[in-house]
């Protein structure tokens, strides 16, 4: 296993149907890929994708393609404490989260983000560090056992850790949910599942 994450795969009904979604609404590229799945799922899934981006205006750039495109608002992008941003669920059931520490327009490029960043919620989250430490990934920040982040090269995808019950209320959902997680990690030599049951592949696997 290595330190950085290549590309996250999410698992869908139907492949070309998210393509179109995902590039109208995030233009993320080839670090978000697809394969057909209909592996029985219901709830939340126990992982939300962040993007982290400059301002507020770069926050709207991502969150109204996003519902234009058939983006589902579950939390409406607005001002909050700790800066601006909201939830929305893809198509094929996975939550995005758009958010920016700057309350206020700053000029900065829009659609263009910062950092992506791939929540697990875990039921431990202690374990769940420490497998990841095993496995290579240093960390960043950690705040006890609510939230552990990884850190990532600049062209990365980072790796968060927050408690299941702590990721739902964030993302504005319920905690309950079963079955397949409906994503796979992409990342370095091996397939590896952590303790929450969300699976490695190698980085260079077909997509």
């Amino acid at each position: 296993m290595t330190t950085t994450i290549d590309h996250i795969t999410l698992e869908v009904p139907d492949v070309e149907a998210a393509k179109r979604f995902y590039d109208s609404a995030f233009g993320l590229g080839d670090r978000v890929r697809f394969r057909q799945s209909t592996a029985d799922t219901a709830g939340f899934r126990g992982f939300v994708v962040s993007l982290v981006v400059a301002d507020s205006a770069v926050v709207d750039s991502f969150m109204e393609p996003a519902i234009e495109a058939g983006a589902k608002v579950i939390k409406p992008a607005k001002k909050s404490f700790w800066g601006y941003g909201g939830v929305v669920e893809g198509p094929d059931g996975s939550l995005w989260k758009i958010a920016s520490s700057k309350k206020k327009p700053t000029g900065a490029p829009l659609r263009t983000t910062d950092d992506l960043v791939i929540l697990l919620g875990a039921d431990d989250v202690a374990a769940s560090k420490q497998f990841y430490v095993d496995h290579g990934l240093e960390v960043a920040k950690a705040y006890g056992r609510k939230y552990v982040q990884f850190t990532q090269p600049a062209q990365g995808i980072t790796l968060g850790l927050y408690g299941r019950k702590g990721l739902a209320k964030d993302a504005g959902v319920d905690i309950e949910g079963s079955g397949s997680h409906r994503v796979v990690i992409g990342g370095g030599d091996s397939a590896v599942t952590d303790p929450d049951g969300f699976g490695w592949e190698a980085a260079t696997s077909a997509n």
